[in-house]
């Protein structure tokens, strides 16, 4: 496997030189850029996207992909506006010389049956497929909590309808642990499709998002399947361990667990915690 790290900077800090900071710190060339300087790339204006990525190149760092929140709005939500947002969203790929956008497939009633409303999910995703297709940009589809891809399912009835050169898979392993989807079981289902990882891993118990090889998620096994399947896309950091205060390494029946501690931790620590345990999981399937 082609070890490709990037991951999302601005857990690190709302600012842009912060964040590349960290980023280089780490020895990283990568962001999967989603908040800059308090606001999504996405809403920025011209003159700030020729900024950042002025900024960017000056200091050698290339985008994986836009971590944009396109596809997070209720399925019941009026379509039109957004898509307006997802057109100026290829756009802005385009300025960044990054042709490949994060996103969703729009968050359910709550309780709700998917099935119920696959019909609008697949007339929407369909029109940014072709949208995308029209405007060579790639589209990645996260598995995220309460949308309509929320479980392996319903990602494999989207890539079986949409999957191409515009249309591939994210794997995110915390968020299936936290919808109840066991992780192996969607990766042997979505294999075939996945272009890309979010890693970050979770515990069943509580929900509660971890580092890597910590939690539920079988990250260390799929890991290992990805690189014998010759797996060349990135692996992007999203730590997102603002969600408990801090943690420690404990050994319990031979496998390392994290355990909840009272201490706050800064963007770059956690970021950076996030990263070592990464790197420490490759070392031992590569």
């Amino acid at each position: 496997m082609t070890v490709k790290i990037t991951g999302f900077a601005d857990e690190i800090a709302p600012e842009l030189t912060a964040q590349i900071a960290g980023l280089k710190g780490l020895g990283m060339s990568y962001v999967e850029m989603r908040g800059v300087d308090g606001e999504n790339l996405i809403y920025h204006t011209d003159e700030k996207v020729e900024q950042i990525k002025k900024t960017l190149d000056d200091n050698g760092i290339r985008l994986s992909a836009l971590g944009s929140p396109l596809g997070k709005i209720l399925i019941t939500d009026d379509f039109t506006p957004h898509f307006e947002e997802f057109k100026r969203a290829v756009e802005i790929s385009h300025k960044m010389e990054c042709p490949t956008i994060r996103m969703f497939s729009f968050y359910l009633p709550q309780e709700s049956d998917p099935a119920a409303y696959e019909g609008e999910v697949f007339d929407r995703i369909g029109k940014f497929v072709d949208y995308a297709s029209a405007n060579d940009t790639l589209l990645l589809h996260e598995n995220e909590k309460d949308i309509y891809g929320a479980m392996a399912p319903e990602c494999k009835k989207l890539m079986d309808t949409f999957y191409g050169d515009h249309f591939k898979a994210i794997f995110d392993f915390a968020n299936f642990v936290q919808c109840g989807q066991d992780t192996l079981e969607a990766y042997e289902m979505l294999k075939s499709y996945i272009a890309y990882i979010h890693v970050k891993d979770a515990l069943k118990s509580d929900q509660s998002v971890v580092p890597a090889g910590y939690g539920d998620g079988n990250v260390a096994v799929i890991l290992k399947r990805l690189s014998a399947s010759g797996f060349d896309g990135f692996l992007s950091l999203e730590p997102h361990l603002f969600e408990f205060e801090g943690f420690h390494a404990l050994e319990k029946d031979g496998r390392s667990i994290a355990v909840k501690e009272k201490k706050v931790l800064s963007g770059l620590e956690t970021f950076t915690i996030a990263h070592d345990a990464l790197m420490k999981l490759l070392d031992n399937c590569m």
